[in-house]
């Protein structure tokens, strides 16, 4: 097996499962905003009143689990459309150009950042909510299903394994996407190194050319 095709099955299996964690950050987090009423509890606070133990939150943006569950969309639509490309390339017997290659690098690299950005988000907002639990409870895992807040009627039965399955499928699919941004450097480097060969041998087959109708000539005189 060549190395195009080496490189060319890593990236479909890349892709394939990019895909899967794709759908680890967007199920969990929907389901998320769905229980707590649209609210996110990303970098949300509050206070525990004594009165009644309800915990008054201070709800921060939605931003912060939409733009989750967007790059999450993103990673998923972008997978599809690779996997569809990249089969479609092996079944023909055939790679991508060097402009293709090149668009993949810069693609990965991108989504590559925002995916850390989701990540970082996902992972700090979920502290700062869970140190507000911790003041009551002896864990957060041990705040899910306790009525917290009545008076935004959340249902708090999941969010524990919802936000750590987001974690899990986000810092996956940073982890996925490095490599994916890999394979796509390397295919371009490939890309450069056929290109210089051919010049190379452009070059050589001029100067034996030359070289020859210059013997040629001198023969003749």
């Amino acid at each position: 097996m060549t190395l195009s095709n080496i490189l060319l099955l890593s990236q479909i299996a890349g892709y394939v499962v990019a895909l899967i964690l794709s759908l680890c950050i967007i199920v969990p987090m929907s389901l998320h905003q769905d229980e707590f009423r649209g609210h996110c509890l990303l970098f949300s606070t509050g206070v525990w009143q004594e009165s009644d133990g309800q915990f008054v939150v201070n709800w921060t943006s939605q931003l912060y689990c939409n733009y989750t569950i967007f790059v999450g969309l993103i990673l998923l639509i972008t997978s599809t459309i690779q996997i569809y490309r990249l089969s479609l390339f092996m079944y023909r017997g055939e790679d991508s150009s060097f402009l293709s290659a090149f668009v993949d690098v810069v693609t990965s690299i991108v989504l590559t950042t925002v995916t850390l950005i989701a990540a970082i988000i996902v992972t700090l907002g979920f502290m700062t909510w869970c140190q507000c639990m911790t003041k009551r409870f002896p864990s957060c895992e041990l705040a899910a299903g306790n009525d917290i807040d009545k008076a935004d009627g959340i249902d708090t039965s999941g969010f524990h394994i919802e936000l750590g399955a987001a974690q899990f499928g986000i810092w996956s699919s940073l982890s996925i996407w490095v490599g994916l941004s890999v394979f796509a450097v390397l295919k371009l480097l490939r890309y450069h190194q056929l290109e210089n060969m051919k010049v190379s041998m452009y070059r050589e087959r001029q100067r034996l050319i030359e070289a020859t109708t210059s013997n040629q000539q001198q023969e003749q005189s």
